[in-house]
């Protein structure tokens, strides 16, 4: 089966890449973005997020004349959904306005043959019970006039160009035939394997991914709460623990972040309340993590009322500039609420605009006048962070390390009372 002509809703970390890597491979491609400020971005030849060979990527595509950037959509051989589907805070129930409105705008342009494939991380049966109706009101009808999809992307922010072409796919139809419809548009790049099942096993499979992490990283932080209770350093004993050959304990951190992995288990909660029990509670252990972390450093400083700190890195993971749900931020937010004031440094997004966060564009700016110094994010950079410069930059004597990245004999040497994570003291 053939397509020519793709129409990719939603330009962010999946949706451009993927309209992107279409378009170098040979497809007319109109990435649609309702955020004005990132069509223009596009249109002017910048970028608004950051990822490793993204922007030659791009600039590749738009001067190859086969990407072209709009805010709405148009007509097209395929559709492919790429908007974000967070959840409401309140509840944790999944925002799906996204998906609806993304779903209603292809409805109009949408014809015989045409194929739509969903990629966008979603509750079970999100493909049969929300996103079918909807382009049903064209009058045609899924599975029989047209193709319908759900495709989740696997790939991991700072590996996403290679990892979208090498990873196994996994494509779900409402039919076989739909199924078979989402392979043949994939195999135009995908190297890796391309498994065909149907939609609400793919809508699942992404799921069980990313919570399976999750529950993972939960035993890991719960591990280091109870190391500091035991006087044990968690670090040891988890890498003696790993010396199993059957055991591979994670490592613990300041919580977990990110649009994927802090988001989609809530979605299992969500469908199925009364059977996800192990789900919940490893949601509710990481994301109490960052309320440890704010108890290590009141612990570490006395007291956190007037206190000023210098906290590095805000991104939910090492070396990207994704801030999305992340657990840096949150603590953040809890030590300014504890009383303490808080200069934030992260160096893949030094101009970030966050609420109640005071983010400043470089390092020396975040350490002046600091009486602690902390590390909340394993940025390449902060691991090779000189300490005797950091003294030197800052008059407190504090440094807390949530992530086992710094030496303890060179920052003491420094003059560092240094506390880590999962460390007992």
């Amino acid at each position: 089966m053939k397509f020519q002509k793709l129409c990719v809703l939603g330009l962010g970390y999946i949706g451009l890449p993927t309209a992107s890597t279409f378009a170098t491979h040979g497809f007319d491609v109109v990435g649609v973005d309702v955020n004005q400020k990132v069509v223009e971005t596009l249109q002017s030849g910048g970028l608004h997020i950051h990822e490793p060979g993204l922007r030659d990527l791009v600039q590749s595509a738009i001067e190859s004349g086969n990407l072209r950037v709009a805010t709405q959509p148009e007509p097209a051989d395929a559709f492919m959904i790429a908007v974000p589907t967070p959840f409401y805070d309140d509840d944790k129930r999944a925002d799906m306005r996204a998906v609806i409105s993304a779903a209603q705008a292809i409805t109009p342009h949408l014809q015989k043959g045409n194929l739509v494939v969903l990629e966008s991380t979603s509750p079970p049966r999100t493909t049969m019970d929300l996103v079918v109706p909807i382009l049903e009101k064209s009058g045609l009808k899924a599975g029989v006039d047209f193709y319908l999809a759900y495709s989740p992307e696997r790939v991991l922010p700072g590996q996403i160009l290679r990892e979208l072409v090498e990873n196994a796919r996994v494509v779900g139809g409402v039919t076989p035939e739909c199924a078979q419809a989402g392979y043949d548009l994939y195999s135009a790049f995908v190297k890796g394997d391309i498994i065909k099942t149907n939609a609400t096993t793919a809508e699942m499979v992404k799921l069980m991914e990313n919570t399976t992490r999750d529950v993972n990283i939960a035993i890991a932080n719960e591990f280091s709460r109870l190391a500091d209770r035991f006087g044990v350093d968690v670090w040891e004993a988890i890498s003696l623990a790993n010396l199993h050959p059957r055991i591979n304990i994670l490592r613990p951190g300041p919580g977990v972040g990110g649009h994927c992995i802090s988001v989609d288990p809530w979605f299992f909660v969500e469908a199925a309340p009364d059977l996800a029990h192990l789900i919940r509670t490893a949601r509710e252990v990481n994301d109490a993590q960052p309320e440890f972390v704010v108890n290590l450093v009141e612990r570490s400083l006395g007291s956190l009322a007037g206190k000023k700190i210098a906290a590095l890195g805000l991104a939910f993971k090492p070396d990207v500039d994704d801030l999305r749900e992340s657990p840096a931020v949150e603590v953040v937010h809890l030590l300014q609420k504890a009383g303490a004031s808080v200069k934030a440094f992260e160096p893949f997004a030094p101009n970030a605009e966050l609420a109640d966060v005071n983010s400043v564009p470089t390092l020396e700016e975040a350490l002046v006048g600091a009486n602690a110094v902390l590390l909340l994010v394993a940025h390449g950079a902060f691991k090779e962070l000189d300490a005797g410069k950091v003294a030197a930059s800052m008059p407190g004597r504090v440094a807390v390390d949530t992530v086992n990245s710094w030496d303890v004999n060179a920052w003491e040497a420094a003059g560092f009372k240094l506390t880590r994570l999962g460390v007992s003291f």
